[in-house]
């Protein structure tokens, strides 16, 4: 590997046939080193959101921040009607390893990102070495089955009340800056997630690379067992957990998960759902001890 490195992330689209489209990345790190990590944002999100985080990483390790079908510059179609589920994401998850990772890797992510790196790793696990996965959402099973609930649910009416157009990225950042779920960011985070959250309109405003509408989707179609996936699984895997309102609901499962070391549930105090964004170098800490695997 060279001395130096560029640490810029290079963006990149790759072709998906099978799956319809094109998924986008930025490319962390030396472009002759193969991927050690592929990570999946959380829903709403981009791979931008979390450059500030990964960058650092760059000199010694190669990664692929993806942006996940409807979200980002991605080309994959979003279709609502009749939709199966998260299993999407883990198939699109699939077809990027195979066409763009000469070897197993780390699966990251946050949120959504790190549910559907699970899935992947349970689907496929010849393909990954190890699980990185920050705060990701894992719900009992009675809670998945009851549409009612799930419709109804806080995060789904949310996601369709969103401000879908601002007149420009500046005013989409000013509205955002310390405010709502980003209050935790800091302003580099928020700028970079409004840099590929945003698309130019004819009328010369923005909008939401993410609809709102597949946003909503997102948090009320599920379909996936994570405990059969742990299960399923064969890498070592390391969670780091929200200690304020988390999305990683244990209820009762923990002894089960870690019984024999081969996966490590840590709770990280003073965090919320957006536990990356609140404490990176912990992030890090994880990323690269899973990379070293």
């Amino acid at each position: 590997m060279n001395a130096t490195v560029d640490t810029e992330p290079q963006q990149r689209l790759i072709a998906l046939p099978a799956r319809g489209g094109a998924v986008a990345a930025l490319d962390f790190g030396p472009p002759d080193r193969p991927v050690d990590i592929v990570f999946s944002h959380a829903n709403g999100f981009n791979g931008r959101t979390y450059r500030t985080i990964l960058q650092p990483l760059a000199s010694r390790l190669r990664i692929l921040a993806l942006d996940l079908r409807g979200h980002g510059a991605s080309t994959l179609p979003t279709v609502i009607e009749g939709r199966q589920g998260w299993p999407e994401f883990r198939d699109d998850l699939l077809a990027l390893l195979a066409a763009a990772c000469e070897a197993p890797v780390v699966l990251a992510g946050h949120s959504m990102g790190g549910t559907a790196s699970l899935l992947a790793a349970a689907a496929e696990p010849e393909r990954v070495r190890a699980l990185a996965l920050f705060d990701p959402v894992v719900m009992p099973l009675e809670m998945q089955l009851n549409p009612q609930a799930v419709a109804e649910s806080p995060l789904v009416q949310g996601a369709l009340r969103r401000r879908a157009t601002f007149a420009s990225r500046n005013a989409a950042l000013e509205a955002y800056l310390g405010r709502g779920a980003f209050r935790t960011w800091s302003a580099a985070q928020v700028a970079d997630y409004v840099a590929a959250g945003f698309r130019e309109s004819p009328t010369g405003e923005v909008t939401l690379a993410c609809a709102p509408e597949w946003e909503a989707s997102n948090f009320r179609t599920h379909n996936y067992d994570a405990w059969a996936a742990f299960r399923d699984s064969r890498c070592p895997i390391r969670i780091l957990r929200a200690e304020d309102a988390s999305t990683f609901r244990l209820d009762g499962h923990e002894a089960e998960l870690t019984r024999d070391g081969r996966i490590a549930v840590e709770t990280v105090p003073g965090t919320t759902h957006f536990l990356p964004m609140e404490r990176p170098e912990r992030v890090r800490e994880t990323l690269k001890a899973c990379a070293a695997l």
